[in-house]
């Protein structure tokens, strides 16, 4: 089981730049959590891997997100 660590009590607006209902979910899931691996994202928000791989991708070219080991941490 995933241990869940809690972002500060604050979240920052969401980018303009997303558009679509699953990268704005995914962005703001990890926000919220502090950073989650592929397998925490599946797990919780029930995707696709391929799908939040493709997500995740989408985020980094944006810079939105990077990768630090195997997690993946929203930048804000």
């Amino acid at each position: 089981m995933m241990e869940q660590h809690l972002a500060p009590d604050r979240i920052a607006p969401l980018p303009p730049t997303l558009r679509s209902p699953q990268s704005k979910l995914v962005y703001l899931y990890l926000e919220a959590t502090g950073g989650a691996t592929v397998d925490d994202l599946n797990e919780t928000l029930s995707m696709k891997k391929i799908t939040i791989l493709s997500i995740l991708s989408s985020l980094g070219r944006e810079e939105l997100v990077e990768k630090s080991g195997d997690r993946y941490v929203a930048l804000s």
